[in-house]
This record gives C-alpha cells, structure tokens and sequence, in this order.
C-alpha cells in the first residue's frame, strides 16, 4: 500500500445533525450508503484534526449552509485553525441574489472561503439546471471574488428530480463563464464520459470524486487521471458520509502512480482553490 504524505480533503460535513435529518436523507443512508449511525453526526474539533493528521490530511473544507443562519460550526472550525480549515458555503436563495450575494461577501470577509457549492437537484421539482439565468448572478460575483463555483453532477442519491445535474448543462456555462473557476462535485454517474469530454474541452472545469468510494471510481476516469485528465481531478471524502479514513485508505490502492496520485489527494486541489500556496 502507498504510504499518503499530503492530502487536502476538498468536502467534509461537520454540521450533518444540525441540518435536520428528512426521511430522504435516512433512506439514502440506508439503501444507497449502507451507512451506521455515524453518518449523521456532528465533527468534533479535536477528533476530526486527529482523523487528518493520522492519513496525511493538511487541509480540509467543510460544508457551510448559510440557509441555517447563525454561526455554524464549519465557521468555528475555521476561525479556529484557519490554517487547517476553510468552508466551502453553499445553501444560498438564489431568487433572490442581492441578499444572497451580500452574505456571500460578509462570509468571506471573516472566514477563508475556498469555494461556493450549488446542488442543483435540491431546488426540487421546479429544480434548475446549472446554464439557466438563475445562476448568473452568483457566477458573475464568484468570478470577480476568484471563488470556484462547485456543482453537483450526476444521478442524486435522495429520490429528486435528477437530469439538472447532467454535466451537458455546464457546456454552456463554461462558454459564457471562461473566467469562471468551475467543478463538478459527487462525481458524474452515469454521465462520466460526458464530463471526461467536457474537462478535455475547457480548462476552467474539473471535477471532485466527493460522496464516491475511490475504489468504485470507474476505469473511465482512472485512465483520465492517467492521461489528459492529471490536474483535473481532486480528491474529497464528503465525510461522515464516507470517512476520511476509509477514502484516504482507497485511494492509496488505486493504481494510479505516485505523481498521478499526488496531484489527485494534494496537489490539484493546492492549486485549483489554494492558487497554490499550500
């Protein structure tokens, strides 16, 4: 097994039980992640720090959810040790952008904010995809910030409206945002090869393996990891949905080569929301 001398772990979840737990959310656990008890629970500080360095871990972001207002515990984390932690905020009302936006900009002027996350699944049955007008008041604030802008992509475990979250909706995005920093997280089943071809066609897209056993990553993207995908894909846990260990572990035995497999845990995700300087 390949010993992990750095990672960052580019979506990690400290705050699931304060979000509530939906039936959805136990039936996904149980049907679709055959997950314990652990998988609702809130990080501990100390324990998390601990988790990190046992795996080689150097940093790590952490969901934030301006929608459950006050100051969460991603936050805390971060002001914390900002230099272990920054957030990635998401759960914005983009129907109304003015307040969102101005939220966005308070955030970022007391945390480190490393990225903003739009899961376009759960606007629900009147869910948008990513090219729709919607979302360009958010794009046009991250660009002129220099914040990525993450995505879900793929199939959505919980039972919603799915097909927004087909990567073919980032085409057009990427067309009228090439300044934009863009990801796709949680993968892209079924629709891999689709953003495989998209990542090959523009150079502000990647993607983050978030929510995704490494082991069950397909051949698809292993060979693009390989080949003319080697800084386009970042490494994330989504833990506790899968822990830090567990994923960290995976990855190290994926057959990948040292150079490819650093990139991959470290040194992609060190330059797409660090600019490098970790």
């Amino acid at each position: 097994m390949t010993t992990v001398n750095r990672a960052i772990d580019g979506l990690v979840n400290v705050s699931m039980a304060d979000q509530g737990v939906p039936d959805w959310m136990v039936r996904v656990k149980e049907d679709y992640f055959k997950g314990g008890e652990s998988f609702f629970r809130n990080a501990d500080f100390g324990q998390l720090i601990d988790e990190m360095d046992e795996h080689g871990v150097r940093r790590a972001i952490l969901m934030e959810n301006v929608a459950l207002g006050g100051t969460s515990r991603a936050r805390q984390f971060a002001e914390k040790a900002p230099d272990r932690f920054s957030v990635g905020v998401g759960g914005f009302d983009l129907l109304r952008p003015v307040p969102s936006l101005r939220s966005l900009t308070e955030i970022a002027a007391t945390v480190p904010v490393s990225y903003v996350t739009v899961g376009p699944s759960f606007w629900g049955d009147g869910a948008y995809p990513p090219s729709d007008a919607v979302y360009y008041p958010l794009y046009a604030k991250a660009a002129e910030m220099g914040l990525p802008v993450c995505l879900n992509t793929g199939l959505p475990g919980p039972p919603i409206p799915g097909d927004v979250q087909n990567p073919i909706h980032l085409d057009r995005v990427c067309v009228r945002f090439p300044e934009l920093k863009l990801c796709m997280i949680h993968g892209a089943d079924p629709w891999w090869d689709v953003a495989i071809r998209l990542m090959i066609k523009y150079k502000n897209l990647h993607l983050m393996t978030s929510a995704w056993s490494p082991k069950r990553l397909p051949e698809s993207l292993l060979h693009f990891m390989r080949t003319r995908g080697k800084n386009k894909i970042m490494f994330a846990s989504d833990s506790p949905v899968l822990s830090i260990t567990r994923t960290i572990s995976e990855a190290a035995n994926l057959d990948l080569g040292d150079e490819v497999l650093d990139n991959y845990l470290y040194g992609n995700a060190s330059r797409f929301f660090f600019d490098g300087d970790e």
